[in-house]
C-alpha cells in the first residue's frame, strides 16, 4: 500500500531498455496513470500500447535520393523513412534521430540513384492504433511506397537474416548492339565504306536525343533531315561530294578541336574537305543511286541487323563467368585484393526476358547473391557489356577476378538498375511453424504496379530524353579504357603496346 501510495506521489516514467538480443516479442509500454483509489476522482485512462518488433516492406524509385543509407547533410531513402516513422506515431520522440534506440536495420543499401521494389527494414516499433501503413504513406512522397510489415522473433535483424538479394539491371537492347553509339573516331573511320557506322551527334556530345535511334520507338521515317543523323542520308539536290560532305560535317561534331557549341574547328574541316573527292569516288565505284526526294526528308538505306534473340545465348553465356565464388576486387572502389570482404558469392546471373517501355526494348538482367559491393552489379553490367559490343575479350572476366591484376572495369549508368527482392529462407524455415513468411508473395500486385508506374517508367522517360545509357556507350574504347585490350595470355602492363592498341582500335 505504500508503495502505492508512494507511486502515486511521485510519477517516475521508467526508460525503455533496448536490446537486439531479445527473446521477447514486444514490449510494454505505459503511458498511463495508475488509477488512484478511494473517492477522489479518476483521471481518464490513456490506450496501453506495446513496442513490437516487425520487418516492414517497401519500394522507392531512386531518382533524386543519395542512395538508401542515412548520411548527414544528404537526402536519403532512410532519413525520410524515419522522420516519417516518428511523424506516424511508431518512434517516440525521445528515440528521434537515434535509430540503435528502436533496433533499426536494413537488408540492402543501395547506391545514389538506385531503386527497390522489395525493400525491408526491421525495428521495434508503436504498431498500434491501426492504419500505420496509410500513416505513413500520407506522409511520405509518391515515390516511396509502404506495402506493410510483419512480426518477426525479437531477435530478428533484416541485415543478418537476409539469405540473398536479388538484383535486376534494364540495360537497351541497342546497348548490345556494336554498330549502335559507336565513339567519333571509328564512325569518321566508317564513312565511304561498306560499313558504315550509325552516328547521332546529339546524343554522343549534348545528351538530347535523335528521334528513330534509341530502341524501337515507334516514329515516321520521313523526318526532317536536320532532326536524325543516320548511316546514308542523302539528298536529291546535292553532289556527292556535297553530300559527303555534309554528311561528314554532320557525323563528327567535335572531332580534333571542336568548340563548346559542337562545331569543328576551322583545321578540322579543311582536312575533312580534302578528303572529300576520295569519297566521292568511292561512291561513283559503288554506283550509289540517288533516289528522288524532297530536301526535307532522310532516306534509310541500312539498318543494323541486330536483334536480341539471336544474342541471348552469347549474351547470358558472358554472364555466367560471375557465377560462383569470385575475388571482384575490380568491380568496386576503394577495396583491396587482399581483402576478404573482396570475395564474394553470385547464385545467379542470367538475361532471358526482354520488355518494352514507353517504346524502348529493354534486356532484363538479374542477379542473385549473397550480398553486394559498391558499384559491383553496375561494374559486372559494364564489362559484359563491353564484351558484347566488342571492345574487350570474354577472357577478360576471369583475368579481373585475379589478385594480382588491377584493371579499370567501366561502370554502367545507375539508372538501370533496382533490388526487386530480399530472400530470408533460413529464417522462414525456422519460424515457419509460429511466425508470418518474410517473403513478397503477399505484395505482389501491388509492387508490380509500383514498378511499372515508377521505377520502369523512369528508366525509360530518363533513357529517351537524356540518353544517358547512349552516352555512356560512347566512352566505352581504348583511349577511357585501354585495360579492355588485357587477355589472359598476355597481362603485362606494356605503355607502348596499349598505345598501339588503341590506335588501332580507334581505325576499326
Amino acid at each position: 500500500m505504500e508503495n502505492e501510495a508512494q507511486s502515486e506521489a511521485e510519477p517516475n516514467p521508467k526508460k525503455l531498455k533496448m536490446s537486439t538480443t531479445s527473446a521477447s516479442d514486444d514490449e510494454d509500454i505505459d503511458n498511463t496513470l495508475t488509477p488512484q483509489e478511494g473517492p477522489s476522482p479518476t483521471p481518464q485512462k490513456k490506450p496501453r500500447y506495446k513496442r513490437r518488433k516487425v520487418a516492414i516492406f517497401f519500394a522507392y524509385c531512386g531518382v533524386g535520393y543519395q542512395g538508401m543509407q542515412k548520411n548527414p547533410g544528404a537526402k536519403t531513402i532512410e532519413g525520410d523513412l524515419e522522420e516519417a516513422l516518428f511523424h506516424a506515431g511508431a518512434v517516440p520522440e525521445q528515440d528521434r534521430g537515434c535509430p540503435k534506440r528502436f533496433d533499426f536495420a536494413r537488408s540492402a543499401r543501395t547506391d545514389k540513384g538506385v531503386s527497390a521494389v522489395g525493400q525491408v527494414v526491421s525495428g521495434r516499433f508503436y504498431i498500434d492504433p491501426p492504419d500505420l501503413v496509410q500513416r505513413l504513406n500520407s506522409i511520405l512522397p509518391p515515390q516511396i511506397r509502404i506495402f506493410g510489415y510483419k512480426r518477426v522473433t525479437g531477435s530478428f535483424s533484416a541485415k543478418k537474416f537476409c539469405d540473398r538479394r536479388r538484383y535486376v539491371y534494364l540495360i537497351p537492347v541497342f546497348a548490345l548492339d556494336p554498330s549502335c553509339h559507336r565513339d567519333r573516331e571509328s564512325v569518321l573511320a566508317s564513312l565511304g565504306s561498306e560499313n558504315e557506322l550509325v552516328k547521332c551527334v546529339e546524343c554522343s556530345e549534348r545528351g538530347r536525343k535523335v528521334e528513330g535511334i534509341m530502341g524501337k520507338r515507334n516514329f515516321d521515317s520521313k523526318v526532317r533531315s536536320d532532326a536524325v543523323t543516320v548511316e546514308s542520308g542523302i539528298s536529291s539536290n546535292n553532289t556527292p561530294a556535297e553530300m559527303i560532305q555534309e554528311k561528314i560535317i554532320n557525323s563528327s561534331t567535335g572531332v580534333n578541336g571542336s568548340n563548346d557549341n559542337g562545331d569543328l574547328s576551322n583545321e578540322t574541316s579543311k582536312e575533312l574537305q580534302n578528303g572529300a573527292p576520295e569519297i566521292e569516288k568511292k561512291f561513283e565505284e559503288d554506283k550509289v543511286e540517288i533516289q528522288n526526294e524532297s530536301q526535307d526528308e532522310v532516306k534509310i538505306v541500312k539498318k543494323s541487323e541486330f536483334y536480341y534473340g539471336k544474342e541471348e545465348e552469347r549474351f547470358n553465356r558472358i554472364l555466367k563467368y560471375y557465377q560462383g565464388t569470385h575475388n571482384f576486387h575490380n568491380f568496386t572502389t576503394r577495396t583491396k585484393a587482399e581483402d576478404p570482404s573482396a570475395q564474394r558469392y553470385i547464385i545467379s546471373f542470367e538475361a532471358k526476358t526482354t520488355v518494352n517501355v514507353e517504346g524502348i526494348e529493354f534486356v532484363k538482367c538479374e542477379v542473385v547473391g549473397q550480398s553486394f559491393m559498391l558499384h559491383q552489379i553496375r561494374k559486372m553490367i559494364g564489362l559484359a557489356v563491353a564484351i558484347m559490343r566488342n571492345i574487350a575479350p570474354e577472357s577478360l572476366i576471369e583475368t579481373a577476378f585475379r589478385q594480382d591484376v588491377n584493371i579499370n572495369v567501366p561502370m554502367a549508368p545507375e539508372v538501370g538498375l533496382y533490388l526487386d527482392e530480399c530472400f530470408f529462407s533460413s529464417y522462414n524455415q525456422k519460424w515457419k511453424d509460429s511466425h508470418e513468411e518474410l517473403s513478397m508473395r503477399t505484395y505482389a500486385e501491388e509492387a508490380e504496379n509500383f514498378k511499372m508506374q515508377y521505377i520502369y517508367s523512369h528508366i525509360a522517360s530518363t533513357e529517351f530524353k537524356e540518353g544517358v545509357v547512349a552516352l555512356w556507350l560512347h566512352s566505352l574504347n581504348y583511349r577511357n579504357y585501354s585495360d579492355l585490350r588485357f587477355v589472359t595470355n598476355n597481362i603485362r602492363n606494356d605503355a607502348e603496346n596499349l598505345e598501339v592498341g588503341a590506335k588501332d582500335g580507334e581505325k576499326v
